[in-house]
């Protein structure tokens, strides 16, 4: 099945679990959803049926795995795809040093004929599509020839799908969030890599804040999608006007309240199901609210208070009264 990536949300670590992209679907039918980077050696070795579980209803959703052995990504791979995931996505781009120790991330950018081998052995053995994500460089290599260079390598193994954060990354000496920060951004980068390779689907990532903004680079530089990570997980409702805006579809909007409402009945199947903490769940939707009367009390509920419940029901109470403040104040504005 061809993926419309118009438009989806970054692989975040330690935030987009199976709770929190159930949660995003509520928002969005269309918007294309990742996992968190699971490395493979996690996947052969530990908790698989923990880690690659997840809900129907997250589909269209691509699992990204983090590795540089191709016998064992082949191995990860197709457990991804027994267990259903849309797409196989190749981490070439996270800058952490725990990765860089494990030989995979964005370090793998360096070494581009490593990437299309393990490319060719997953596509050679597996029947899911595969794609890259990956930064504009690392280190001193040089953004344009480089990039190229490796974008080039890699395609000659079948690979036509590449999300593009439009930062280098800096290996030493900057963490993780230094990397999202620090390194400049270079759309017209990303843009020129379209022009000069139409062929390949290229989406682009990186700093993007609104859906306005994705908008206006996908126009700009004739580009196939755009991803946004943390201002969706920091101010989730964005994605209200991902069906209409980028899918152009007719999608009646669910309210805050009915999507929250829905939240705690997943709660109350999440526990009877497979046991757990509230609070493993609630901690995703603490953004739902944002920028609304009430909204930092009913963050404040749950975090100091979902940890104690059994069930749903913090939520739906947080929710019926941040919503009484919302009605009280429009009555009063009116």
């Amino acid at each position: 099945m061809t993926l419309d990536e118009r438009f989806s949300v970054a692989p975040m670590m330690e935030w987009t679990d199976k709770h929190c992209r159930y949660f995003l679907r509520l928002i969005s039918k269309y918007a294309v959803l990742y996992t968190e980077m699971i490395s493979v050696d996690a996947i052969i070795f530990g908790p698989r049926q923990k880690l690659l579980n997840f809900n129907k209803e997250e589909l269209p959703c691509i699992l990204q795995l983090g590795g540089s052995d191709p016998k064992k990504l082949v191995e990860a791979a197709k457990y991804g795809e027994d267990y259903g995931y849309s797409q196989i996505n190749l981490n070439v781009g996270c800058p952490s040093n725990r990765v860089q120790n494990g030989s995979f991330g964005a370090c793998l950018m360096k070494d581009p004929l490593l990437v299309a081998n393990c490319v060719k052995y997953i596509k050679d053995n597996c029947q899911v599509p595969v794609s890259i994500k990956c930064r504009i460089g690392v280190d001193d290599m040089d953004e344009e020839q480089g990039l190229d260079n490796f974008i080039d390598i890699v395609s000659q193994e079948g690979v036509n799908k590449f999300i593009i954060h439009a930062r280098k990354a800096i290996l030493n000496g900057l963490s993780p969030k230094q990397n999202r920060e620090i390194p400049p951004l270079n759309y017209r980068r990303v843009g020129a890599l379209k022009s000069r390779r139409p062929d390949l689907e290229i989406i682009i990532n990186g700093g993007i804040k609104t859906i306005d903004d994705g908008l206006e680079l996908l126009q700009k530089y004739s580009l196939d999608g755009f991803m946004i990570g943390r201002e969706v997980y920091k101010n989730p409702y964005i994605l209200n006007s991902v069906d209409r805006d980028v899918f152009s579809k007719d999608k009646i909007s669910k309210s805050r309240y009915e999507i929250a409402m829905e939240m705690a009945d997943y709660i109350d199947n999440c526990v009877k199901k497979e046991g757990g903490y509230v609070h493993s769940i609630t901690r995703h939707i603490l953004g739902l609210y944002n920028c609304l009367p009430g909204a930092k009390h009913w963050r404040q509920e749950l975090s100091e208070n979902a940890r104690f419940s059994k069930n749903g029901d913090i939520l739906r109470f947080a929710t019926e009264k941040i919503e009484k403040i919302i009605m009280k104040k429009s009555l009063v504005l009116a």
